[in-house]
């Protein structure tokens, strides 16, 4: 009688552990329990009627840094990583009605980041100088964050498949107001000169910003897997 009770409260715990079985099959092969992505911000600097740099060629940073931004998103999300940008479009994230708004656009980046706790934080700008031979791309990352030095150097070096000849550093810096009040490792990309005659005519194309697109995605990708 007791080996028989025994073997009913065995075949009982048996069909138990298979029904759960199958029910985690069930919600891991239809997917419902999906492997949990990494979630990146890409801020394209600039926009609406903030121009941001004017080239030499009368390029506007606005508009390479969204074209630029809209490449990285795009790779990116062909590997899985989820990508969150601060402005989709040419405009502002200021209100109307704010007075100020170049500081009410960044407190609004800078809101969208901390809210949205994103693994790193790639902000795209081009740069400009009062000499026209200055040229090449460089990174900036907030001077007491030890993660987004890091980050930073990674992204300089990626870089370099663009422009090998590139000998700029990934640069410190504690007054950038995006780098001092987000949360989270962020660097600033700056892609090249607008200054500069020949970059800011690359500049200008789909090709070497597709270039930069690239080697930008690199760098995150580098940057996440470690």
């Amino acid at each position: 009688m007791r080996k028989k009770v025994e073997f009913a409260v065995l075949v009982l715990a048996l069909a138990g552990l298979l029904a759960v079985s199958k029910n985690l099959e069930k919600y891991v092969s239809s997917g419902d329990v999906k492997k949990g992505s990494a979630t990146v911000v890409i801020d394209a600097g600039h926009g609406g009627s903030d121009p941001g740099k004017i080239g030499v060629n009368d390029a506007l940073e606005k508009d390479i840094n969204l074209k630029i931004a809209k490449k990285v998103k795009k790779l990116l999300e062909k590997e899985g990583v989820t990508v969150v940008m601060t402005r989709k479009e040419d405009a502002t994230l200021a209100k109307e009605s704010d007075q100020n708004q170049k500081i009410q656009d960044m407190k609004a980046r800078v809101d969208v980041i901390n809210k949205t706790k994103p693994a790193m934080v790639v902000s795209i700008h081009q740069n400009s100088y009062h000499e026209e031979g200055i040229h090449g791309a460089q990174v900036f990352y907030y001077s007491h964050s030890s993660d987004g030095e890091k980050a930073a150097v990674i992204m300089q070096k990626a870089l370099l498949a663009v422009d090998s000849d590139n000998t700029r550093q990934a640069k410190a810096n504690d007054t950038y107001y995006m780098l001092k009040r987000t949360e989270v490792p962020t660097v600033i990309v700056e892609c090249g000169f607008l200054s500069n005659n020949e970059e800011a005519e690359k500049l200008v194309t789909k090709e070497y910003q597709q270039q930069l697109a690239e080697a930008i995605t690199q760098g995150i990708r580098t940057c996440l897997s470690k």
